[in-house]
């Protein structure tokens, strides 16, 4: 348990950003999710989706969730993913 003023300010701090941060997280793979399952299951995918996908990867790599060759990689993966199943 924090003791301190500022201690008691930094955990407050910490759970706020640790909330935010899921948040983004998993709203990037709820978007990467979504984008594989409609490639899979063959229906149209237009490039507004993936540009879609890649606001939110750039999003959460601006924020600072995710570092920027692990964002890369992901925009990587759903191009290529959207390139062959077109």
């Amino acid at each position: 348990m924090p003791i301190t003023k500022s201690a008691k300010k930094a955990a407050d701090r910490s759970l706020k950003l640790q909330k935010r941060n899921r948040e983004f997280k998993l709203r990037m793979k709820m978007e990467m999710k979504k984008f594989s399952k409609k490639i899979l299951k063959w229906e149209a995918v237009s490039a507004e989706d993936l540009s879609n996908v890649y606001k939110v990867i750039d999003k959460c790599k601006k924020v600072g969730i995710i570092k920027r060759k692990n964002a890369a990689r992901k925009k990587s993966k759903m191009a290529k993913t959207f390139n062959t199943k077109k």
